[in-house]
């Protein structure tokens, strides 16, 4: 009886240990007025598009712009569970294409500090809620603050959002130099947006990747480069995402075909990745008030 016993826990562990997990990736910049939540936001519909199950977080505290891209007001966003105890579940709205998402609000002071007992809450709580998503998609503020980056430090992946402008690129490289010497195997994938073509896109990746390669000694993947498509702004000032407002213009084709990319490697497997690595990881650096 014993042995049989013993032969299922082994089973279950083996079957356990080849299930996938869900994979994080926050989305920065160096400087505000790229894209980057714009990105955010049509990239994640995309992967829903395909039948990922997809929860976007909105961490721009205050500064929130994923809802106002959508035209959609969430009953609550992050400052709700920080300053009323609205449960993380109860904040969850729903998007286009069953995208879920958190919005992190408008017109707030409130940063994300968290005192000891809302750590062990909103970890607790975040780690029941990732078992029902493919992907976690961070959307962190511009630059990067001590509070951001622990969010940023425990993720699998980490895109960088840029233009070809040449203070873009400058702050790009100074948030990857910045994040390298916190973390030097965290992957960089890199976003050229507003790119007038296909040569000043791949030129501008080209530039940042040779000075990552040359100063931090590392690769740099090229996700994908998205056009300077009007219909972007026509789709963000009628508050429609522009995956949706036109399905088949550049832009739309571009993030769809980023959202192939990266949906060909759907989830880590637990047997490489301790399946709680990402909340781990995000516990340790919130407690650490170093």
């Amino acid at each position: 009886m014993n042995d049989q016993a013993e032969r299922l826990r082994a089973r279950l562990k083996e079957e356990d240990s080849q299930s996938y997990q869900s994979k994080t990736i926050a989305v920065v910049s160096g400087k505000g007025g790229v894209g980057k939540s714009n990105f955010s936001l049509n990239f994640s519909i995309s992967l829903c598009q395909t039948g990922h199950r997809v929860l976007l977080f909105d961490l721009d505290i205050g500064m929130g712009n994923v809802e106002i891209l959508m035209g959609r007001s969430a009953q609550y966003s992050i400052a709700d569970f920080l300053e009323e105890d609205i449960p993380l579940k109860n904040i969850i709205s729903q998007g286009p294409f069953g995208l879920d998402y958190i919005g992190g609000g408008t017109g707030l002071s409130h940063i994300l500090i968290l005192d000891d007992m809302q750590i062990s809450r909103f970890t607790a709580e975040l780690s029941r809620l990732i078992q029902n998503y493919d992907y976690i998609i961070l959307d962190m503020g511009a630059g990067i603050t001590e509070e951001s980056a622990k969010f940023i430090l425990s993720v699998q992946e980490i895109a960088v959002i840029t233009t070809p402008e040449p203070t873009s690129i400058t702050d790009a490289y100074s948030v990857m130099k910045h994040i390298h010497r916190l973390d030097d195997k965290i992957p960089f994938h890199l976003v050229i947006n507003r790119a007038e073509g296909e040569r000043e896109g791949q030129e501008t990746y080209k530039r940042i990747a040779a000075a990552a390669d040359r100063f931090l000694g590392r690769d740099t993947d090229l996700l994908g480069i998205i056009p300077d498509d009007c219909s972007i702004q026509r789709a963000v000032k009628r508050q429609i995402p522009f995956i949706i407002f036109q399905g088949n213009s550049a832009a739309s084709r571009a993030i769809r075909t980023m959202a192939e990319k990266a949906g060909g490697r759907p989830g880590v497997q637990a047997g490489e990745h301790y399946p709680s690595q990402f909340i781990s990881k995000l516990k340790k650096f919130l407690f650490n008030r170093g």
